[in-house]
């Protein structure tokens, strides 16, 4: 049994860790690190002023001139993947850091699992960080499961799972996981 940790909009997270005050405000992500800056992610409230990901600052600022434009915070980026492990490793002793802002952990016991995880989900969110996670037979199962989890997924049968799913929640996958491949 495996189970997938996803910080969901990871380099914002981290970037926003311990402001407050833009928790309320629209919100665009660009890497300072590019030769175009461009938005990379972005808040719900940014997204529903008509700000997209792709855009330029500047269009973005065009859409709403309430935007705050941050860039990725790497320093922060570093400790919230170092808190997400550390997380996960109060479940097994099986964690695999699989990408930014996600990790995968390994269980010998299935007993309890999704108790386990939902417990620890709710450990996320007291210190202030979003996590989702989903538990499946297959690290790719758990992974896709972790998506779309509201916030915690359990999948028993990964082949009725993945025949479920629309072709366009695939294609997500596929490139999610292409970005999480260490």
């Amino acid at each position: 049994m495996f189970t997938t940790i996803c910080l969901p909009d990871f380099y914002l997270q981290a970037a926003l860790r311990h402001q407050t005050e833009l928790l309320l405000k629209p919100v665009g992500l660009i890497d300072d690190q590019e030769k175009k800056a461009s938005i990379i992610q972005l808040n719900r409230i940014a997204e529903e002023s008509g700000v997209r990901i792709g855009m330029t600052p500047s269009q973005g600022l065009a859409r709403t001139l309430e935007l705050v434009i941050k860039v990725r915070n790497q320093p922060q980026e570093k400790i919230l993947q170092n808190v997400l492990l550390h997380f996960a490793a109060t479940l097994s002793p099986y964690v695999e850091a699989t990408g930014p802002g996600f990790a995968t952990v390994e269980f010998t016991d299935a007993k309890n699992v999704a108790t386990k995880v939902t417990r620890m989900i709710e450990e996320l969110a007291r210190a202030e960080i979003a996590g989702r996670a989903g538990i499946g037979p297959t690290p790719d199962a758990s992974f896709l499961a972790a998506h779309l989890a509201e916030p915690v997924l359990e999948v028993d049968n990964a082949t009725e799972f993945l025949a479920a799913l629309p072709i366009d929640v695939l294609a997500i996958f596929s490139a999610d996981r292409k970005s999480a491949a260490p």
